[in-house]
This record gives C-alpha cells, sequence and structure tokens, in this order.
C-alpha cells in the first residue's frame, strides 16, 4: 500500500508532467508535431484560393451539357467568361472566408491565434472580432442567402446536364460527368445547410416550439440542420474539393485528354 501511495502522490506527477518553457514551442502535449495541422489548412486553403482566382481569369467553362461550378450562374452576357466568373465566385469564396468553422481554422493557421490545442498564443493582446477587419465576419448570415441563390443554380445546372439545353434538350444525359456535377450539389447543399447561421434561421432562436406556429415541424427541421451541423467541419472540406475536383475534371475533358463516358438516350 506504501508504494501505491508513493505512486499516486504529487511528487511522482509531478515528475511525469513536461514543463512548458518559453516561446511559441511551448506546449504541454507530446503525442504529436502541433504545427501539422495548421500546416495543412494553410497548403490546402492557399492552393484552393489560388486555384480559383486562376480558373476565374482562364475561362473556359463549359463542356457539353456540363458547366463548371465556378462559372455558375451565366450571368455576363456579352461579357468575357473571367469577369464573369469572378463576379459569381466573390459570394462562395466570401461565405467561406466569414464561416465560423473557416474562422476558427485561419485563425489557428494563418494568424497563430492560437495555433494548437495546448500551445502557448504568441500575441500579447486578444480583441475576439470587434475591430476592423474581422468584424465584417458578422456578415457571414446574410453571405448565406446569395449563397443559397448559387446553390439553386447549381442544382438547375444538374438538371440541364441530365436532360440537355438547346439542339439536346429532350434527351437524357448519363454520363461521370453529370455524376460528378451530382455529388458536387449534393455536398455544397450539405454544407450550406449544415450553417450555423442556417440552424440559428431554422429554429436555434425559437426558446419554445410548442409556444410558436407550426412549432413540431421547426422542430424537426430543426434537429435535421443539426445533425448536418455536427459533421459541419467535415462538409466545408469535402465540398471546397468537390468544387476544385469537378472544375478540375471538366478542363481535362476541354483538353481532349479523354471523353466522358455517357449514355444518351
Amino acid at each position: 500500500m506504501a508504494s501505491e501511495t508513493t505512486a499516486m502522490g504529487p511528487s511522482a506527477g509531478a515528475s511525469t508532467r513536461p514543463s512548458a518553457g518559453p516561446g511559441l514551442v511551448a506546449r504541454l502535449r507530446r503525442d504529436a508535431p502541433w504545427w501539422v495541422l495548421p500546416a495543412t489548412v494553410v497548403t490546402s486553403l492557399t492552393t484552393f484560393s489560388g486555384y480559383a482566382l486562376w480558373t476565374a481569369l482562364l475561362g473556359h467553362d463549359r463542356w457539353g451539357p456540363y458547366l463548371s461550378p465556378f462559372y455558375s450562374p451565366e450571368i455576363a452576357a456579352g461579357r468575357t467568361r473571367a469577369s464573369s466568373a469572378i463576379f459569381v465566385a466573390g459570394a462562395p469564396l466570401l461565405f467561406r472566408f466569414t464561416c465560423y468553422y473557416y474562422r476558427k481554422a485561419y485563425y489557428r493557421s494563418f494568424l497563430l491565434d492560437p495555433p494548437a490545442c495546448a500551445v502557448r498564443d504568441p500575441h500579447r493582446t486578444y480583441s475576439g472580432e470587434t475591430s476592423f477587419p474581422t468584424v465584417l465576419n458578422n456578415l457571414h448570415r446574410y453571405v448565406w442567402w446569395l449563397v443559397a441563390i448559387v446553390v439553386s443554380f447549381l442544382w438547375l445546372d444538374v438538371f440541364r446536364a441530365f436532360f440537355g439545353t438547346g439542339a439536346d434538350s429532350g434527351h437524357i444525359w448519363l454520363g461521370v460527368g453529370t455524376g460528378v456535377m451530382l455529388g458536387n450539389v449534393v455536398l455544397l447543399t450539405a454544407y450550406s445547410a449544415s450553417c450555423h447561421s442556417f440552424r440559428h434561421m431554422v429554429g436555434g432562436h425559437v426558446d419554445c416550439f410548442s409556444c410558436v406556429r407550426f412549432g413540431k415541424a421547426r422542430y424537426q427541421a430543426w434537429r435535421g440542420v443539426t445533425l448536418l451541423n455536427i459533421r459541419h467541419p467535415m462538409w466545408a472540406w469535402v465540398s471546397m474539393f468537390s468544387v476544385w475536383g469537378t472544375d478540375i475534371y471538366l478542363r481535362m475533358l476541354q483538353a481532349g485528354w479523354f471523353l466522358d463516358p455517357h449514355i444518351r438516350f
């Protein structure tokens, strides 16, 4: 019993606890390099933002019945496709930039505020999101409505890809590209529908569902959105890569690397 008491005593615990030295690298955890996740986030978001700007300036938005999500909706009649993409891409990029999850990701990764759990914050002051430019993140709840419009057009693009437009109208086109576009819009819908702001709009501000009109229906809708909201970080990442992958697939078709496997009837 004496040996067990000694092993559980304060002196034994103190000897096994790592000391926190000065500087940014001081931390209490030893399980893995703390910088791996921030480095991954910086690489992914920087590369995606650069690609979005590049594809917006480059143009070449369509192959057959397929339209790149970077160029939807097509609103630049009489202008270059590049100007259309730059205008359209603004809302989705702003939505991701002000997203609650992405804010956490890039605060920790780009600004090191803080860089990771149990890692010392290098900043001496903290003002939250009360000053410029971070105060603009409060626009997220309004940008959601713009993204809802964009996602609606993406669903229309999928419909047109399946059933054709113009001379191909009336024919059903089933191809790998239609599957890619459908998967992309489903993931984008899940990302926007799992948004914290949308969850609040559906029922987060209601204190008593039985006391409001259509309370039961609103409660069921709120529960459904909550299930999506639990996986909001996952939807944020997979939808980003699905947009990326859809555009890359169309560009490979445009380059003639291969033909889109499809059935038309």
